[in-house]
């Protein structure tokens, strides 16, 4: 997996996960951080499909303007999604907390 400027590495680092493994147990973040690393994935291989359609068009290798600008849409969307859930996810992080035992 090609990672987006090292986030998939820190996602997997020992500090990080120690909270979520304490609150969750093992085997519940394990599959949380599969499934996270997983997306993060695909949006990043999205951005190069992307970045490689734009290449070709630069190039000349390809001349079809639609497929570029339909790869690049579908990246920009992909990355929206993927900061408004992490802004949601920071936002739960926040709420609880604020929680107080």
């Amino acid at each position: 997996m090609k990672e987006i400027g090292g986030i998939t590495s820190s996602i997997g680092s020992p500090s990080g996960g120690a909270a979520i493994e304490a609150a969750g147990g093992i085997g519940e973040s394990a599959g949380f951080m599969e499934s996270l690393k997983q997306a993060i994935g695909q949006v990043n291989d999205a951005q190069l499909q992307a970045g490689r359609a734009v290449d070709a068009l630069m190039t000349g290798e390809s001349e079809d303007i639609h497929r570029a600008m339909v790869a690049l849409q579908q990246a920009d969307v992909s990355f929206q999604l993927m900061m408004q859930i992490r802004n949601k996810l920071i936002a739960a992080y926040e709420e609880i907390q604020r929680m107080q035992v």
